[in-house]
């Protein structure tokens, strides 16, 4: 049973030293929304992480398990339904434990585990850079999120608590995941409508990236807020009292922008501070639609509107679903006020987005709110972009321009309104509309007028597409789009009309290689080929070749693959099998590269080279660089899942000079299982020296765990893994 509870936590309650007293008052907060077996639930997927997670602390020293728990209690507080406050509380189970999802489903049931799945990173993959991985990274969670809207509530929770406790971080990994949240989680959280953890993570990434002028933005806030609120205060009571005697029922409140949204206001229109800061913000709320109305008329007859800045998103809402009256007026002292009017409704879905609904309640389209059903329509078209997508890096590409829309609104023929980004043209207009429309444009008509393609639309343009069965996308094309739909569509027709080519090619270089290895590819069965498409992972003999002709795969290694024959028995060969650890290499001798010594779990990559066969690096490896200008010998090469033996790794350990720290840092090797095979010993100075092992490790896991013991020894200053 859950321990004793606490009364009801304020809003977003800060970390307790206690764990159990952590717990009973995250169960304290969901006993307010959710039945006892399902809060019962939850206490029980926390004793499953809790034990997961034992021995494990974060950077800051405090217990892993105080994590999970910060993640689902901001999750409970948007009232969150107990699948998902559990999935919070396991989230970094597959990651980080030894427990995989199909333990967490026999448990949990199936779906908590495929959404702790669904906010996991992908860790049986390794990628040849960190962006790749990131790229992929993000591409199976998006996918995730279009299965089940609750990954990306927790993903965003999860970003949300570690950025609150950035600080225990080096500097250049606190501005790398700063980095990361302003690029794309701060607005996937404004593209689904939930502009206060939008804001949040913007101001938090803010103070990480350029934390002296957030400083320095920050006291100037701070030494204008005393003159400011005599002014705001009366300028919200003379709304208040007009709206009163118009018996207008409505709540006024004055509204402080984020520091970001100031700073980027500064950058993006060269203005000092004084300027933006000047415009002071109030927002009211209201019961029902036509009241925003009747309220934004006392409004415009208490002060003046300024001409051009009226904005009406509850007629035509933004594309994550927001909707409100915006107008500017002039105020007293000469002084700019926004003011947002809205309805109750409206309001808890600007503050939320999809978190104030139970979206993923909803299958059809039509059973949900207008929020959600943006955020699908989204989605939906997030699943249409990956598909045409050619890898994770481009997937990325294009959601990064799908994230920041800043739209227009044009009219079809029929009088329908679209939405698109500012700067789209014509084609990104006919893309929109349905793919084919896109892919057989020849020309259009702006307002009855013809224009070219490449024309830019503006709001309140009437856009007719005229089309041919003759018509084709050009490659020029993609200078001039905007939206990532229509660019991902013409990639997928450009690269599907290249594709015969490419087969031609591959085929002509196979051909050629397998010459080498005396084989006529006419010689090759089905048997053959079957299979090495099954190694591959590819569906069809075709797709094999359009990847040698694109460069995207080596003649010279399927040649060798396809005819075992012409190399077996060979010493070579006998000294390749037992270096089967790298898939994509079979029948090809494989050396490791002395001057990284990669080892299981490291990203690899593989060099071909004549009479050498070929030798396996880390991307990171200072010797990579030389061959940087010789893609062509560059091989895709994975580790094997389960890999026996051990592998030699370079480690400095740098210790005081003490009596005996050679025997402590030595008894830690053997007391973890793993061989010195040489020591070398430099001394610094009189006070430090640099010890250099050569130290056999099974793969990246143990070595990890080395590391660790190393760094809890006294004597020990500084542990490095050495490459070069």
């Amino acid at each position: 049973m859950p321990p004793p509870r606490k009364a009801a936590p304020s809003p977003e309650p800060a970390a307790s030293p206690d764990a159990r007293f952590h717990i009973g008052d995250l169960c304290t907060l969901l006993e307010s929304y959710l039945s006892a077996p399902e809060v019962a639930e939850v206490y029980r997927a926390y004793l499953f992480s809790a034990e997961a997670h034992e021995g494990q602390h974060r950077r800051s020293g405090e217990p892993y398990i105080f994590h999970p728990i910060e993640v689902a209690r901001i999750l409970a507080h948007m009232h969150l339904d107990s699948k998902s406050i559990s999935a919070a509380i396991l989230h970094d189970v597959i990651e980080d434990t030894r427990h995989g999802k199909d333990n967490i489903a026999e448990l949990f049931g199936k779906d908590v585990a495929e959404l702790v799945d669904g906010v996991s990173k992908i860790d049986k993959i390794e990628f040849r850079t960190e962006e790749e991985e990131q790229a992929e990274n993000f591409r199976k969670m998006l996918l995730a999120m279009s299965q089940d809207i609750r990954v990306i509530l927790i993903k965003l929770a999860d970003r949300l608590h570690n950025m609150r406790t950035l600080a225990s971080l080096k500097p250049e990994r606190r501005r790398a995941i700063a980095r990361e949240t302003i690029d794309i989680y701060a607005p996937i959280a404004n593209r689904l409508g939930m502009r206060q953890w939008a804001h949040e993570l913007e101001d938090q990434a803010f103070g990480h990236l350029y934390p002296m002028r957030y400083r320095v933005l920050a006291e100037a806030m701070r030494k204008r807020q005393g003159n400011r609120k005599a002014i705001v205060e009366k300028v919200r009571a003379a709304i208040q009292a007009q709206l009163a005697k118009d018996t207008l029922p409505a709540e006024v409140s004055g509204r402080e922008k984020s520091l970001y949204a100031i700073y980027r206001k500064m950058h993006d229109k060269s203005l000092p501070f004084e300027q933006v800061y000047d415009v002071y913000a109030f927002r009211i709320v209201t019961d029902r639609v036509d009241t925003c109305y009747r309220i934004l008329g006392v409004v415009h007859n208490l002060y003046k509107p300024i001409p051009g800045r009226f904005k009406d998103y509850i007629a035509i809402p933004k594309a994550n679903g927001y909707q409100s009256l915006h107008t500017v007026v002039f105020g007293p002292f000469g002084l700019s006020i926004e003011v947002q009017i809205r309805t109750r409704e409206m309001h808890r879905v600007a503050e939320a987005g999809v978190a104030a609904h139970w979206l993923y309640k909803s299958v059809e389209l039509g059973g949900a709110d207008a929020s959600q059903q943006h955020a699908l329509t989204w989605l939906h078209d997030l699943l249409e972009i990956q598909s045409e997508a050619g890898n994770a890096n481009e997937f990325l590409d294009h959601l990064k321009v799908d994230l920041f829309p800043d739209e227009v609104y044009v009219f079809t023929p029929n009088g329908d309104i679209r939405k698109l980004p500012r700067g789209a043209t014509v084609i990104d207009f006919a893309y929109d509309v349905h793919t084919d429309i896109g892919n057989h444009c020849v020309g259009a008509k702006v307002s009855h007028v013809l224009v070219p393609l490449r024309t830019v639309l503006r709001n309140g343009d009437h856009v007719e597409v005229l089309t041919s069965k003759w018509g084709r996308p050009s490659p020029s094309w993609l200078d001039y789009v905007v939206t990532s739909k229509a660019r991902a569509h013409i990639r997928q027709f450009l690269k599907n009309l290249q594709r015969g080519e490419s087969v031609s090619l591959g085929e002509r270089l196979l051909e050629k290689a397998l010459a080498d290895v005396q084989v006529n590819l006419t010689a090759v069965n089905e048997g053959q080929k079957n299979e090495i498409l099954k190694n591959f992972k590819l569906k069809t003999w075709d797709d094999l070749l359009a990847d040698i002709g694109l460069g995207n795969r080596l003649a010279t290694v399927v040649a060798l693959q396809l005819q075992p024959a012409a190399h077996a028995g060979s010493a070579p060969a006998k000294e390749a099998a037992s270096d089967l650890a790298i898939r994509g290499t079979e029948g090809v001798v494989v050396t490791y590269a002395r001057c990284c010594r990669p080892i299981p779990g490291d990203p690899i990559l593989g060099f071909l080279s004549a009479g050498r066969g070929i030798t396996i690096h880390t991307p990171d490896c200072p010797n990579v660089v030389k061959f940087r200008k010789h893609p062509e010998q560059w091989i895709d090469v994975h580790w094997e899942e389960h890999i026996e033996g051990v592998f030699p790794v370079n480690v400095r350990v740098e210790v005081k000079n003490q009596r005996g720290v050679l025997a402590q840092v030595a008894a830690v090797i053997a007391d973890l299982d793993a061989n010195i095979d040489t020591v070398n010993i430099e001394e610094r100075d009189g006070l430090n020296s640099a010890i250099d092992f050569i130290v056999e490790v099974r793969d990246r896991v143990h070595l990890a765990a080395i590391l660790r013991r190393l760094r809890a020894l006294e004597p020990v200053i500084r542990i490095n893994r050495m490459k070069g």
